[in-house]
């Protein structure tokens, strides 16, 4: 987890700060290559990607979710593309 200051605060003393600065919190996750959020996600890129070439309207928004031999896209996809869904995810 970071904390990141505007710039106009990052010299003043933390008191000063917490006055009139602007905290910003950001956080990341990192896997290892191999994990199955790595696979998920390439899945959902790939959905968004194929309702996007085909419809450029399109409104997605899914997840992926995995465990043993089963994918599951799951999320509201408002589209008028015709996607065959096992072909993406495969």
């Amino acid at each position: 987890l970071f904390v990141l200051s505007s710039p106009a605060t990052m010299g003043e003393p933390a008191q000063k700060k917490a006055k009139t600065g602007r905290v910003f919190l950001f956080s990341s996750e990192s896997v290892n290559e191999g994990h199955p959020d790595k696979l998920c996600d390439q899945v959902s890129d790939a959905v968004l990607d194929t309702c996007l070439t085909e419809d450029p309207k399109s409104k997605v928004a899914c997840e992926t979710v995995t465990k043993d031999n089963m994918v599951m896209v799951a999320g509201e996809i408002t589209t008028q593309a015709k996607i065959d869904y096992d072909k993406v995810v495969r």
